[in-house]
């Protein structure tokens, strides 16, 4: 089985993401969406906003797990077994920063990771952008799926 992760804080999931998912999950077999837990981050969304955000973006999709973790992601990896990352990549900046990481994930282990550019229309959105315009009182609609809109 080819298993891929796709980690992130999702705080809040937005199109981009959606975009990669739905893209990723043409190329494996299984796509675990894994919400990383940092307990020195400021959250905007609730664990449990996050994780329901996901949980119904894809409740049709049976190709989709969704797990929280909080350590390395290479160690979640090996905990449930999938050989690969999926990242999406908006910008040349994106691409230096996962890079970066990439290297190290493969260092530490076998762990391969696979980039996904965003479509382009969505190239521009990223969670905090999302929560700027929410905490400005702004028009979010827009970029986020419709199980953000909910909250």
């Amino acid at each position: 089985m080819r298993r891929a992760i796709f980690p992130g804080s999702f705080d809040p999931l937005t199109l981009g993401h959606s975009d990669i998912i739905q893209r990723g999950v043409t190329l494996f077999d299984e796509i675990i969406i894994a919400i990383g837990v940092n307990a020195d981050k400021k959250y905007m969304f609730s664990l449990e906003q996050r994780m329901k955000f996901i949980v119904d973006a894809f409740k049709d999709e049976p190709k989709i797990k969704v797990h929280t973790y909080e350590g390395l992601t290479v160690d979640f990896c090996k905990k449930v077994d999938a050989d690969f990352i999926l990242r999406g990549l908006r910008n040349p900046g994106d691409f230096e920063f996962e890079k970066a990481i990439a290297h190290t994930n493969r260092k530490l282990s076998e762990i391969e990771t696979v980039f996904l550019l965003t479509s382009s229309g969505k190239s521009y959105i990223s969670s905090s952008i999302v929560r700027d315009v929410i905490r400005n009182g702004g028009d979010y609609t827009s970029l986020v799926p419709d199980t953000v809109r909910t909250f």
